[in-house]
């Protein structure tokens, strides 16, 4: 009776088992579920720059890259008879049962690495019962009958996770695993490294050896006990591994990220791209514009001016004008110290740099700079629709009548004041638009000498010089030339966007005035002995510098100055840091290199412009009421403003990183002046923020 039941009972057992078997759908009906890879972007050489911070770290690896130690130091703790079976050891779940019996407890699993490997790629959330098992097993069998062995450790050996890093990242596959222990790669583990790392899948967070030495250390080696066992490793060897220390030597291959700006520039534009879910997924292999070679110049160009620990800061863009490239986006200092971009985030006022987009507002309108000129004289206005408007030059000489290519070189504020009432400084906002400055613009006559309410970045400038060296093509601004996508297909970002600013004649005539500026006007210090135009810039106070210029394939802008406070910068190295300068000087420092042996001229324009007379009437009636009033138009009290009683002005600090400490943020704004190196504000008042240079 009781053998009839207990043969009942193990039919009933089978019969159980089978029906679970059943129930589990065929291994070909089932997508592996995709571990991803790391997502990696890489500079335009193809070296790369970094990984993609996610959850989980990872680089599969092929065959020949897992060293035959990390393949025996893995079957021999984890499946030592993964030779021998089909996907499921008998033996070792019997093996299993019995030692989890006499324990109480669950001390073995009797898991073969091919039931974790399915595990690992078809089951989801996996459930620790009984008729999960049963299901692993029979998928673990249709798995072993579909593909070899070596197939399967491989696949393993870049699957299964190793624990979590230091830095909260779960590291999958031995290769992660490898950079993340040892700082290096699997295929350089020794065996104690490799005992270590196949130790720890069975309990990633008891066996950390991070976190708990003394279990990582005991568990690596009954894992060579187990080589030895298995006669993977001899007596005398183990013995020697035995005596090792743990060895760690905490990767930062996954965490290490050169040129970290730029790096988060892509990142950041991946993100508005693709969204934030596809850049998270990971597996995408990201090429880039940026050129290593010149962010070293850049940064080798910076030093080589400003090495003092109190020195200003300063920020290099360099852009290909024939397609709108970023080939360098460099700055000074460190990521450790400051994380906030200032090439590419950091808006300050561009000060007399901005007066190029008025001489390309009048050469597009047909002004002829050669034959138009103005008198060069102190300005009291009292300007339609922006109020009173306070302008003097530098030095406060006023040499009289110029013409706009002579007010250019000596950047004279109040021919540009002029010159910019007459054309309307709307129509100014609207060149710089064009040109390539995305920034809002209030078209207030103030911003015409550099006086922007928001201020600008290196690399809005850099572009929009570009556009005038491209002939008057504007490109928008690019990172990114291609994104690989973990199913092979590529999505090409490459191909360059390009609108028709102005005919290229506007930007011939324009680019022959700012290559005089760099021969014989306030840019003589970027000189390269090879064709290259450019302008400088200062803003009262000698709180930011600027030089942007560029030469017919490379458009370079330099911005130097304090970037957490409105901070004057005199006496920094013997000398007041004007455009001429430092920003000058690196800049040429930077081409010289950028440029390599290419020295080739501006090519001649295909359309010529066609200039008309031009006569500034609004100025000249301003002028004549202003000294008909006694008084030139000022009314007693007024601001000097030029953009209404409410306007206040530009202060970097509020658009740059915020101020420490609470500091106090001022709300005046200050006045401009001409650039002159090594010379001090005239002391006037200027358009807030009017500038010079």
């Amino acid at each position: 009776m009781l053998a009839t039941l207990a043969s009942i009972g193990a039919f009933g057992v089978v019969g159980y088992v089978v029906a679970i078997a059943g129930s589990a759908p065929a291994l070909e009906n089932l997508k592996a579920i995709n571990k991803g890879t790391s997502s990696v972007i890489y500079a335009a050489d193809g070296s790369r720059l970094g990984y993609v911070q996610s959850d989980v770290i990872r680089t599969p690896i092929p065959w020949r890259a897992i060293p035959e130690v990390v393949r025996n130091a893995t079957v021999a703790i984890e499946d030592r008879r993964f030779y021998a079976h089909r996907g499921v050891d008998y033996e070792a779940i019997v093996r299993a049962g019995v030692k989890n019996v006499r324990s109480g407890r669950t001390v073995q699993g009797g898991s073969t690495i091919t039931q974790q490997l399915v595990r690992a790629l078809y089951i989801k959330d996996p459930k620790r019962n009984f008729e999960r098992k049963i299901r692993e097993a029979k998928l673990a069998s249709e798995l072993e009958s579909k593909h070899d062995k070596r197939w399967i450790l491989r696949e393993y050996l870049n699957a299964v996770p190793y624990g979590t890093t230091v830095g909260g990242r779960t590291a999958l596959g031995v290769e992660a695993a490898a950079s993340t222990f040892f700082a290096k790669h699997a295929r350089d583990l020794t065996l104690e490294q490799a005992a270590l790392l196949a130790g720890l899948p069975q309990a990633p967070s008891n066996f950390n050896p991070f976190r708990n030495p003394t279990a990582a250390l005991e568990r690596r080696n009954e894992v060579i006990k187990r080589m030895v066992d298995e006669g993977y490793v001899s007596a005398a060897r183990a013995a020697t591994a035995y005596a090792a220390d743990l060895g760690l030597r905490p990767g930062s291959r996954y965490t290490k990220r050169r040129e970290p700006y730029f790096f988060d520039y892509v990142q950041d534009q991946l993100i508005q791209h693709y969204g934030v879910g596809v850049f998270r997924r990971g597996g995408l292999k990201i090429h880039t514009t940026i050129d290593p070679k010149l962010q070293d110049a850049a940064r080798s160009a910076v030093l080589a001016q400003l090495n003092q620990p109190d020195d200003p800061s300063a920020a290099v863009v360099a852009i290909d004008p024939s397609n709108g490239y970023i080939r360098a986006m460099a700055s000074s200092g460190s990521y450790k110290d400051r994380s906030f971009n200032l090439a590419a985030q950091g808006h300050r006022q561009p000060g007399s740099a901005f007066k190029t987009m008025v001489l390309t507002t009048a050469v597009r309108r047909g002004v002829n700079p050669r034959t138009t000129s103005y008198r060069s004289m102190p300005l009291k206005l009292n300007v339609p629709g922006y109020g009173p408007w306070e302008v003097k030059t530098y030095k406060e000489d006023y040499p009289g009548q110029m013409d706009l290519v002579r007010a250019t070189l000596r950047s004279d504020n109040s021919v540009y004041a002029q010159l910019d009432l007459d054309l309307g400084p709307k129509s100014v906002a609207e060149t710089a638009r064009l040109m390539g400055i995305k920034t809002k613009l209030d078209g207030l006559p103030s911003e015409g000498l550099g006086g922007l309410r928001l201020g600008v970045s290196p690399l809005e400038m850099a572009n929009a010089y570009a556009t005038l060296a491209s002939g008057g093509m504007r490109n928008e601004p690019k990172a990114i030339t291609r994104v690989d996508f973990p199913d092979g297909k590529s999505d090409d970002l490459g191909e360059p966007q390009r609108t028709r600013a102005f005919i290229d004649g506007v930007a011939s005539e324009v680019t022959k005035i700012l290559e005089q500026n760099v021969e014989a006007g306030t840019g003589t210090a970027a000189k390269i002995d090879c064709p290259a135009a450019g302008k400088t810039g200062t803003t009262d106070n000698f709180n930011d510098a600027w030089f942007v210029g560029y030469t017919p394939r490379l458009s370079t802008s330099v911005w130097v100055g304090y970037p957490n406070a409105l901070r004057e910068m005199r006496g920094v190295h013997g000398i007041d840091v004007a455009g001429g300068t430092f920003p000058a000087r690196i800049w040429h420092d930077f081409m010289v290199v950028a440029k390599g042996s290419d020295c080739d001229p501006f090519a001649p324009p295909t359309q010529p412009v066609t200039f008309t007379p031009f006569t500034g009437q609004l100025t000249k009636t301003l002028i004549n009421r202003a000294s008909g009033a006694g008084q030139n138009g000022v009314s007693p009290g007024a601001d000097n403003s030029a953009g209404g009683k409410d306007y206040k002005g530009y202060d970097p600090r509020l658009y740059d990183e915020p101020a420490k400490d609470g500091a106090k943020q001022p709300t005046g704004a200050q006045p401009g002046n001409d650039e002159t190196p090594g010379k001090g504000p005239s002391g006037g008042t200027g358009a807030p923020p009017s500038s010079g240079t």
